[in-house]
C-alpha cells in the first residue's frame, strides 16, 4: 500500500493458486500484491526462474476463471467470468534474443505463436498441461493473448493484463500500455533488468525501471524485487554466475 502506511499481515496463501505455492518470502509478497484488488498495478522484476511470469499468471487465473465457470463453460456454448475480472490479457514486447529470423509466414496469430510459446507453456502448465482446456478459454474470450503492436487506441476494462518481458519496453511504450487501462483493470509487469534484449534501452533507460521509480509512491502500485530463483538448480546457478 502507500508508504505512509503502517506495516500489514501479507495474506498467506497455504492451498496455492492453481497449483502454485510461494517458496520463499518474496513470493509471498508478490502473491499479496497480485491478490490485493486495490493495488491496481504490480511490477515484479527479478533473474530467470524467480517465478514471476508463473505467480502473476496463477493470480490472473484464480481472479479470473472459478471451478463455476468451468463448469458453466462445459454445459453452455456462451463465455462464463464471474471473477473479479472478466478476462485475462497476457502479452511480451516482440523483441528477439540475438539475430531474428526474420519474415514469419501466416496471419497476426501465426506470425505471434512464437513470441507468445513461453507464456503458453506457463498457461498449459496452470492449466494441467491439458491443450484442449487453454483453447476452450481463448475460444471463450476468457483468455486473450495479444500483440502489444494493436494496444494503441484501445481501453480495456474489467481485464487483468501481465506484460511479460517488460524490461525491453522504452518509457513511451510502458506509458502507452498504462494509459489503455479502463475501470477495474489490472496491469502486471514482469521482466529482469539484466536480460534486455532492446539494443536501444538499458538498465537506466528501459520503461519497467522508469515505471516503478515513478509510481512507487502511489498506493494504487506495488513492486517486489525476486531474488532466488525457484526453476531448478541450474537455473539459478545460470543466472547467478554466467
Amino acid at each position: 500500500m502507500g508508504y505512509m502506511w503502517p506495516l500489514q499481515k501479507v495474506k498467506d496463501y497455504r492451498q496455492g493458486l492453481w497449483g502454485v505455492r510461494a517458496r520463499n518470502k518474496e513470493q509471498a509478497f508478490a502473491l499479496d500484491l497480485l491478490m490485493d484488488p486495490e493495488v491496481q498495478i504490480v511490477s515484479l522484476v527479478g533473474k530467470a526462474g524467480s517465478g514471476k511470469t508463473l505467480l502473476a499468471i496463477a493470480a490472473g487465473l484464480e481472479q479470473v476463471v472459478s471451478n463455476k465457470t468451468v463448469m458453466a463453460m462445459a454445459l453452455d456454448d456462451k463465455g462464463f467470468s464471474d471473477g473479479l475480472y472478466k478476462r485475462l490479457i497476457v502479452s511480451r514486447p516482440i523483441q528477439p534474443m540475438g539475430k531474428d529470423i526474420g519474415f514469419l509466414p501466416g496471419d497476426v496469430e501465426d506470425k505471434m505463436k512464437p513470441w507468445l510459446a513461453p507464456i503458453e507453456d506457463n498457461l498449459k502448465y496452470l492449466t494441467g498441461d491439458d491443450n484442449s482446456t487453454l483453447e476452450m478459454y481463448m475460444d471463450k474470450g476468457i483468455i486473450e493473448m495479444e500483440a502489444l503492436t494493436y494496444i494503441r487506441g484501445r481501453s480495456i476494462a474489467n481485464s487483468f493484463i501481465i506484460i511479460d518481458e517488460a524490461q525491453n519496453l522504452s518509457r513511451h511504450e510502458v506509458k502507452t500500455i498504462l494509459t489503455r487501462a479502463g475501470e477495474g483493470t489490472k496491469i502486471v509487469l514482469t521482466g529482469d533488468i539484466e536480460q534486455i534484449d532492446n539494443i536501444y534501452i538499458n538498465e537506466t533507460s528501459t520503461g519497467l525501471v522508469h515505471a516503478v521509480e515513478r509510481l512507487k509512491k502511489f498506493d494504487i502500485a506495488g513492486h517486489v524485487t525476486l531474488r532466488k530463483g525457484e526453476r531448478s538448480k541450474l537455473a539459478t546457478v545460470a543466472a547467478k554466475n554466467l
